[in-house]
């Protein structure tokens, strides 16, 4: 995988608290970032395709059974 690096404009007492969250962790902040990033974008495609399967069920319809025994015009009569 290739890695690039980016700059972030972050409050310095959040990077000092992330920093000790790190170290507690044995890992970086960089680390630490890069993971969160990563769930954010893979929760967000899990979610775009259960969207996509949701709409073609609902586009689809669902056949629930039973027989149709009288047209609409015969329901609708008054």
């Amino acid at each position: 995988m290739m890695k690039q690096n980016i700059t972030l404009s972050i409050d310095k007492e959040l990077i000092r608290r992330a920093r000790v969250l790190a170290a507690q962790r044995q890992t970086s902040v960089s680390r630490m970032l890069s993971e969160e990033l990563q769930k954010l974008v893979e929760d967000f495609n899990q979610y775009e395709l259960a969207k996509k399967q949701a709409l073609n069920y609902i586009n689809r319809g669902f056949h629930l059974g039973g027989k149709i025994t009288a047209s609409r015009k015969e329901l609708h009569e008054r």
